[in-house]
Order: structure tokens, then C-alpha cells, then sequence
């Protein structure tokens, strides 16, 4: 037992595989602000139940606005959450990123007490002005965090949330072979070119074996931080995607990924994977520009809970909500939704 009265993660013991991943809400009462556990435990089942992995305490669910204690209760509500639903085999990631390397390495065992299998770290935007051109301080930051962390680490590559900090491919792959408690790189910054490069060296043949992982069940994973462009990337050695749409429609963006695996093998599949990857990037891009607030504003239509982001984050303005709802884009989605999951969503 940890001194916080969870158990510690043994490692990697849930495999770290290629496919999708949600970044779950973090749910707050309408009132207090206080976290609305509930609702964040089904949701967490409800992705996984897709067949979407679950990561906690990143960008959409507000982890800026979460204490240490909070984050450590979210971690053990969805691991219990999912243990008592049968998912125990799905493993959790939670973002530890923080201000500085020693608060990040705090966060990071801490979430590996909670239950945390992997944890995934950006570097803090606040002395973005030092940082954003000074690689030996990006690369220092990222080895020093991996080789402390008890469990695999993620890069992740969010220029929008780090003041602009943007890593080159260069730097991304020198970490991966450098650093063997490494997992992988999710990329937000969007940049498809940068996603080849480093998914064409992390496929090498050689790459295992002169770069082999402190946990074998822990491969490095190069994933995309949007869905729009999954079946490029899949036939660029990418390994899926972390995708705030995934909270949305959870088995749509499963099946995607699955198609785009099946199509190395079938090209007879292309037209449904374009009809399917047209349907979902629209369907990005368009909620993406309402942020967190849009998407649980969505996920309380479509699901009965959702609620709003905690202030200073606003929500919604009713015009604008309605109008993210009946949008075209939306309403397709949740017609692809509805057919993959095979019912009918409220």
C-alpha cells in the first residue's frame, strides 16, 4: 500500500496497445464545483465498453483545475470503475504534467500509487519564453521525468496548452531512443509530416532491438492528437489516436480504427473508410471550436450528464450550444454513433 491508502501500480501490467483513447471529462456539480464522481465513472465505463481507452486527468478533463488529491480520487474511481465492470484488463493513463520537473515526478508516482498504468507529461507553458527554443532544457525535462517515473511515460506535444512549446521530430525521436521508459507521443500539434517521420523510425525493423523498452509490454506509440487524419496516419505506421471526440462516439471511432487496420490487408474497405473518416473530421473540427464546454454540452444530450467546465472555463451560451447540436456536422455523427453502438441514444 501507498501512503495515500491506495495500492501501487505493479508496473506495466495492462498492455500499452495501438487503437484509441479518450480524454475523459472530469464532471462537476452544478453548485459546488466538487467532483461528480458518478458521472465520471460511467462515462469511464461507457468508453471502455467501446473499446476506447481511458485517459484521465489530460487537457479535456481540466487538469489544470484539478488538486493533487482530485486527480489521485479520479484514478482510483476509474480503475475501480472499470474493475467492477468487467475491464480490468484496460489499462489507465493520466496526465501528470505540471509548472516544474519536480512537481511533474510528484504527480507522476502518485498517480502510479492511485492505480495509473501509464502517465502522459507536457511541459508547462508558463516560462514558455525560455523553453520554446531551448532544446537541451525540452530534452532534459522529458529524461529526467521518464527515468524517475515508476511507470511508462508519454510525450505530449500540445502547443496550444504549453505557450507554443512545439517538439521537432528531431528531438521526439532522439527521446525515443534515448530514454527506454518512454511509451509514446501524442500529437496535438496536428502536424501529419512530423507523425510520418517519427512513425517511419519507430518502425523500423532495428528499432526494438537497439531500443528496447524497460517494460516490453510498454512500445513506443506514435498517436495522433486528432482523429481527422486517422487513416493517413495508420498508412503512415501510426498507432491511432487520443481524441476528445472519442467521449462522443465512442464506438464509431473504434470501428474507424479497425477499418484503417483491416485496410493494409483489404482495399475494397476505402470507401467506407472515407465515407466514415469524412463523417468523423468534420465532425472534429466543427466541436472541436467549442472546446470542453461544447463537448460536454454533447455528452449531456446524447448521455444525460455532462455539465460545464470549471470557471474561469465559461459555458456555453444557449444560442450557441443549440446551434452546436443541430449543426450538420453533429448530427451526422451522432447517426454513425447510433448505428455502431446499436441503440438508440437519448
Amino acid at each position: 500500500m501507498a501512503a495515500n491508502g491506495y495500492h501501487v501500480a505493479n508496473g506495466a501490467s495492462r498492455p500499452l496497445k495501438a487503437g484509441i483513447y479518450a480524454p475523459i471529462p472530469s464532471f462537476f456539480l452544478p453548485e459546488s464545483e466538487d467532483l461528480d464522481i458518478p458521472s465520471f465513472e460511467a462515462h469511464v465505463v461507457r468508453v471502455a465498453s467501446a473499446g476506447v481507452g481511458p485517459l484521465i486527468a489530460g487537457s479535456m478533463g481540466e487538469a489544470t483545475h484539478l488538486s493533487h488529491p482530485e486527480r489521485v480520487r479520479l484514478i482510483h474511481a476509474a480503475r475501480k470503475a472499470l474493475d467492477d465492470a468487467g475491464f480490468s484488463h484496460v489499462p489507465l493513463i493520466a496526465g501528470t504534467g505540471a509548472g516544474s520537473t519536480r512537481e511533474t515526478i510528484e504527480l507522476t508516482n502518485e498517480a502510479a500509487a492511485a492505480g495509473a498504468d501509464y502517465a502522459i507529461v507536457i511541459a508547462s507553458g508558463y516560462f514558455a519564453g525560455a523553453l520554446t527554443n531551448n532544446k537541451a532544457a525540452l530534452k532534459a525535462f522529458w529524461v529526467e521525468v521518464s527515468e524517475k517515473s515508476p511507470i511508462p511515460v508519454m510525450i505530449y506535444n500540445y502547443p496550444g496548452a504549453s505557450g507554443g512549446i512545439d517538439l521537432d521530430s528531431d528531438l521526439v525521436v532522439e527521446l525515443a531512443t534515448e530514454c527506454p521508459n518512454l511509451c509514446g507521443v501524442k500529437l496535438t500539434c496536428g502536424n501529419v509530416g512530423k507523425l510520418t517521420r517519427i512513425a517511419d523510425v519507430i518502425a523500423a525493423p532495428t528499432f526494438t532491438s537497439l531500443y528496447p523498452r524497460k517494460n516490453s509490454q510498454a512500445p513506443f506509440l506514435v498517436l495522433g492528437g486528432f482523429i481527422d487524419f486517422l487513416i493517413p496516419s495508420t498508412f503512415a505506421n501510426g498507432h491511432g489516436a487520443i481524441t476528445g471526440l472519442a467521449n462522443v462516439a465512442p464506438h464509431a471511432i473504434a470501428n474507424l480504427f479497425k477499418i484503417s487496420e483491416t485496410l493494409q490487408k483489404d482495399l475494397t474497405l476505402v470507401p467506407e473508410a472515407q465515407r466514415l473518416q469524412g463523417i468523423i473530421a468534420r465532425a472534429d473540427n466543427t466541436i472541436a471550436k467549442a472546446s470542453i464546454a461544447g463537448t460536454k454540452y454533447i455528452l449531456k444530450r446524447m448521455y444525460g450528464y455532462g455539465g460545464v467546465p470549471r470557471k474561469p472555463l465559461p459555458p456555453m451560451e444557449a444560442a450557441a450550444a443549440q446551434a452546436l447540436w443541430e449543426h450538420p456536422h453533429t448530427q451526422a455523427l451522432v447517426k454513425i454513433e447510433r448505428e455502431f453502438s446499436g441503440k438508440q441514444l437519448a
